[in-house]
């Protein structure tokens, strides 16, 4: 009897379809070049907000933040404007490998922290904290020490000394590696994911070396994406036709101009108002406050009963929306439009957990950064980063599809779980 068909994810973070194509048209990624020509390969769509966190906790589980729960880095505990931070304990829908038959082995998948129980293996990416709780099964820890595994680089390193984060990059690049081609060898399994999260922190602190080749280092660069092909390549030859190979990233990357800070814009129109003589935070938000915003873009109507200092009453939020939808959509720096779109919520998501969206949600217009940051004193500025995050330049390249027909014309990363589903039970 011929034995199923394996399925094989590799995650990029962040990487920009427009970069995959230049580099493998440059001879810098030929294995990636090579599926590109043999296979299919897309720009795909992120999800809204374009962030890591939901990104994924979107791909892994085939569903909208409505129906998963997870909207953002950080969210609220119920009735407050106390920060949580939302674990893998939080997402409301299944990863893919609670659903699939066979083995799975998931490594460095970011937001799945802390691990549970699962058949197979399970190293959670970032933001895992415990190296005890980011491991399943723990008799796996051991060999990872070995290896000298590193749940995350150490991106405040790049604040004091890049040539010190570029030596911490390396060497969590080469241990995840090791890892990868331990568990291939010594797991026996039928689905196995892998991501490089490296290339988001990368981008974000030298984008300016990627678009310029004589950039100090601009080598460097080119030589990591490089390091990730050979990989892509060794994995290429490890597996049979028939196995379904699945490479693609969670959101794009574009230069970065500016940073925006939207309280700053919702506290200068007299949206958000905090506490005299408290410290300007979320927590202290005090009565009057129509609106205020969670990182990226994400506005809460501060509704009456929902939040501690609620002044918005039912029937108020349309005509707030409009209010807030004009502010924004007239937004300006240095004579450039700041947003690109603005959703309500009822357009992004649907499921049970609609209650718990943000009523908008902005997305930036080329080269402008959105965040919330409560504790902004101007509309914008530039900070050590050099890259932003996109919405919707991604890639999804896909080897040993049985009918190309299932990839959709524009596909999401919510779409990524249910083309694989769809080409399991082959042989």
């Amino acid at each position: 009897m011929a034995k199923e068909a394996k399925t094989i994810i590799i995650g990029m973070d962040g990487v920009p379809s427009g970069m995959i194509e230049g580099f493998a048209a440059a001879g810098v990624m030929p294995n990636i070049s090579k599926l590109i020509s043999q296979g299919v390969f897309k720009q795909i769509r992120s999800s809204i907000p374009e962030v890591s966190s939901v990104a994924w906790s979107s791909m892994i589980t085939g569903e909208n933040p409505g129906a998963h729960g997870i909207f953002g880095f950080m969210d609220l505990f119920s009735e407050s404007y106390k920060m949580r931070f939302p674990n893998f304990n939080d997402l409301k829908a299944p990863p893919f490998w609670d659903q699939w038959e066979g083995k799975c082995v998931v490594v460095n998948v970011p937001s799945t922290y802390p691990v549970r129980e699962m058949n197979g293996v399970i190293i959670s990416g970032f933001v895992s904290i415990d190296f005890e709780k980011s491991v399943y099964p723990k008799s796996l820890i051991p060999q990872l020490k070995n290896f000298d595994y590193r749940l995350d680089v150490d991106s405040q390193k790049a604040h004091s000394s890049m040539e010190l984060f570029l030596a911490d990059l390396d060497k969590t690049l080469e241990a995840r590696i090791k890892a990868f081609r331990y568990l291939w060898k010594e797991v026996e399994w039928q689905s196995f994911m892998f991501v490089f999260t490296g290339t988001d922190r990368l981008m974000h602190f030298l984008w300016d070396a990627y678009e310029d080749k004589g950039h100090k280092w601009h080598n460097y660069f080119v030589e990591h994406f490089r390091k990730i092909d050979e990989v892509i390549g060794e994995i290429s030859g490890r597996i049979g036709d028939s196995d379904l190979l699945i490479i693609h990233s969670d959101h794009g990357f574009e230069r970065l101009d500016k940073d925006v800070y939207i309280s700053y814009v919702l506290s200068e129109n007299g949206f958000l108002q905090f506490k005299k003589g408290q410290e300007v935070a979320l927590n202290n938000i005090c009565y009057g406050t129509k609106a205020f915003v969670l990182d990226p873009a994400r506005i809460y109507l501060n509704f009456e009963g929902k939040y501690p200092c609620g002044t918005v009453k039912d029937g108020e939020g349309e005509e707030l929306l409009c209010q807030l939808e004009e502010l924004f959509g007239s937004l300006k720096v240095e004579g450039k439009r700041v947003i690109r779109d603005i959703y309500r919520k009822g357009q992004l998501y649907s499921g049970p957990y609609l209650v718990n969206a943000p009523d908008l949600v902005l997305v930036g217009a080329e080269g402008f950064n959105l965040r919330a940051n409560v504790k902004a004193d101007k509309l914008a500025d530039k900070a050590i980063f050099t890259g932003k995050h996109t919405q919707d330049s991604a890639f999804l390249a896909i080897r040993g599809l049985s009918d190309e027909g299932i990839v959709p014309e524009v596909p999401t990363v919510m779409d990524i779980k249910g083309i694989a589903e769809k080409n399991k039970g082959r042989t």
